[in-house]
């Protein structure tokens, strides 16, 4: 029964790691830019668009395509990031768990 016991305990143990993550996760930010910084742009950890900038000589050029390509480029960059990051935390707080086959958000 004690083996049982320490189960229970270490999995509540990871359980509070895994929220931890998750609410480091919601506290984060990352940016990426596009076209050498033309387009810059800002996640929030749970992925909602929350700043974009544009470099006004985008604007002079009117190429819509252009700068449509160069958001999109930025936005794919920053959820990469958001993705390497919320993997990163979610094994760090996983521990050795986190080489376990079918662990959820860490194993293909």
């Amino acid at each position: 029964m004690k083996d049982i016991g320490a189960m229970m305990k270490q999995a509540g143990q990871l359980q509070q790691k895994l929220k931890q993550a998750q609410e480091r996760l919601a506290a984060s930010s990352v940016s990426a830019e596009a076209g050498s910084g033309l387009v810059i742009l800002s996640l929030s950890g749970s992925g909602d668009l929350t700043h974009i900038s544009i470099d006004p000589s985008v604007f002079a050029d009117a190429d819509a395509e252009t700068l449509q390509d160069l958001i999109l480029a930025a936005h794919r960059l920053a959820k990469a990031r958001l993705d390497s990051l919320q993997a990163e935390l979610m094994r760090d707080a996983a521990g050795p768990l986190a080489n376990m086959p079918g662990f959820p958000g860490l194993n293909p």
